[in-house]
């Protein structure tokens, strides 16, 4: 039998290992090492102020400054009623894009009386035409009578002047030789009237030809009239001139604007520039054309090409 069968089982356990201040002897490393790290950040932190460059280096230059994108307004060519407007703040658009549409129902009134006044005087250029035909045969006609009545003038004459020598010798009477004389005379106002109505057909053919110029001119100013109209009523159609994108809507459907009513206000994404200020030290280094790069606060990670387009010749402010 062994004899240590029936003693209890007793375990040991050492008791802790307090300092002269009362700590435990772990807690006391703990503390140090955290005394340690802030100390050794605290002095990273003081060395980094003490060594960080003051400058950003001869070849930067720091300022303030305001990024903006060139702005286009879709304004109304003439007075009207806008009918629809087909997009929305913040939409992206394309060039020749239709952004809204005008009334243009008075237009298309005026477009159509332009048209009938188009038709009116090319039946009047058809008409004066036809005069001048008419007008041309007349003065054929009066021609001919004017060489008829030449001819008879001619035969009258002949028989006066041998009517004029027979009444001397008594051959012929004297009853003869007025008649004769009298036929002459006769035959040279009836030549005399044909030569007027040869002029006067001549003067109806200029103006039968005036009338045809009269009625071209009114066809071209009714033409130019209709392509007037027509364009005021494609400049109904407001359309974007560049790609971009919508910033406000500036009136809205069923407003009346005048002319020249902005109706929408958009910019130009790819036409975007930055205009800054630099202290005179640094900007007068700068030059018209330089080649700069670009660092923005809100996204540094990103180095934007640039060219600098203008510089100003005086200072735009004071920092006091």
């Amino acid at each position: 039998m062994n004899s240590k069968k029936n003693e209890s089982e007793i375990k040991v356990v050492p008791a802790p290992v307090f300092n002269k201040w009362g700590f435990h002897s772990g807690i006391r490393t703990l503390v140090l090492t955290l005394v340690i790290v802030v100390a050794a950040i605290v002095i990273s932190i003081l060395l980094w102020i003490t060594l960080k460059p003051s400058s950003l280096g001869a070849g930067f230059a720091s300022g303030n400054g305001r990024i903006e994108a060139t702005e286009i307004d879709a304004a109304t060519k003439l007075a009207g009623r806008i009918e629809e407007i087909m997009v929305d703040e913040g939409d992206f658009v394309t060039v020749g894009q239709v952004l809204a549409r005008m009334d243009t129902r008075i237009l298309e009134a005026e477009l159509a009386q332009a048209k009938a006044q188009v038709r009116q005087a090319e039946n009047a250029q058809r008409t004066a035409t036809s005069t001048v035909g008419l007008r041309e045969s007349e003065k054929i006609t009066a021609d001919a009578v004017v060489k008829q009545r030449q001819a008879k003038l001619t035969a009258a004459e002949s028989h006066f002047k041998r009517s004029e020598k027979l009444v001397k010798e008594a051959v012929v009477s004297e009853q003869q030789f007025d008649d004769d004389r009298a036929t002459m005379l006769s035959a040279q106002a009836a030549l005399a009237a044909a030569r007027s109505q040869v002029f006067s057909a001549q003067a109806g053919i200029e103006v039968a030809k005036s009338q045809v110029t009269e009625a071209e001119s009114a066809i071209e100013a009714a033409k130019a009239a209709v392509a007037r109209i027509a364009a005021d009523i494609d400049d109904s159609l407001l359309k974007a001139p560049r790609n971009g994108r919508v910033q406000y809507r500036v009136a809205q459907v069923a407003e009346v604007l005048p002319s020249g009513g902005k109706v929408l206000n958009m910019f130009d994404l790819s036409d975007v520039y930055m205009t800054f200020f630099l202290p005179a030290s640094q900007a007068g280094r700068v030059e018209l054309g330089q080649e700069v790069r670009l660092v923005i606060d809100a996204v540094p990670q990103y180095v934007i090409p640039a060219k600098v387009t203008y510089v100003a010749s005086v200072a735009q402010f004071q920092i006091f």
